[in-house]
């Protein structure tokens, strides 16, 4: 048995995750499938339905106005965020609130936001443009001084 990290985890690789905790290790190693996912070029996140038990991509966003009882479905927004909640299709659509309270829908479809061609193009065009369009700064020309500055000393010009 080697002592390194990678032979203990080699000799752990047929075990069981249940065995492997039991003995006291905390890393379980990547198998072949996990380490080809995760050297991918192309990764791609997708947030998932905050309901419990769901694996659904969320597709809306849940937000609550305590203040006027109203529960607020939109698209899904940018990014996550800790006070609200992402939703799939099918729990956006079937959402129910207290009585009392107002829910206050999103008219349109709900749908994954892929950006389109269109989109890509104009956003590649805009990084074309802003490039082309950076001129070179000019630097100022130094101030000659006649003060010292750390070990170096600016003598002044003679003067005839």
């Amino acid at each position: 048995m080697d002592g390194s990290l990678v032979g203990r985890l080699a000799d752990t690789a047929d075990e069981s995750p249940a065995k492997r905790l039991r003995a006291g290790h905390s890393r379980v190693p990547a198998t072949p499938a996990v380490r080809d996912a995760l050297s991918s070029a192309i990764v791609r996140c997708v947030r998932k339905c905050s309901r419990t038990g769901c694996q659904n991509a969320a597709v809306a966003t849940l937000t609550y106005a305590y203040a006027d009882s109203t529960a607020v479905v939109g698209p899904l927004a940018t990014s996550s965020e800790p006070h609200s909640y992402d939703l799939c299709a099918q729990h956006a659509g079937r959402l129910t609130v207290p009585k009392g309270w107002e829910v206050v829908r999103y008219e349109g479809e709900f749908g994954p936001e892929d950006p389109s061609n269109d989109d890509l193009t104009a956003l590649a065009e805009a990084v074309r443009e802003a490039g082309s369009l950076h001129s070179p700064v000019e630097q100022p020309e130094p101030e000659a001084s006649s003060g010292r500055r750390g070990h170096l000393r600016v003598l002044p010009t003679p003067s005839d």
